[in-house]
């Protein structure tokens, strides 16, 4: 799966949340996430839901983001 890394950085500056809060939050370290972010590894479902809860992402958010 492809991840709009722009946009989701740039979501998660907008939300103010830390990375290592949103880490905690989806069960893996800083630098787990940061590899998904980069597209380096895929996030998973579960990890999909948690973030488009955390970053408030609407549905054409959630779409342009992890282009599903």
């Amino acid at each position: 799966m492809k991840v709009n890394t722009e946009l989701l950085q740039k979501k998660i500056k907008d939300s103010g949340l830390k990375m290592g809060f949103i880490a905690e939050k989806l069960g893996r370290s800083r630098q787990a996430l940061s590899d998904k972010i980069k597209g380096e590894t895929e996030f998973l479902p579960s990890e999909i839901r948690v973030l488009c809860e955390l970053l408030r992402l609407t549905d054409e958010e959630r779409r342009l983001i992890f282009l599903i």
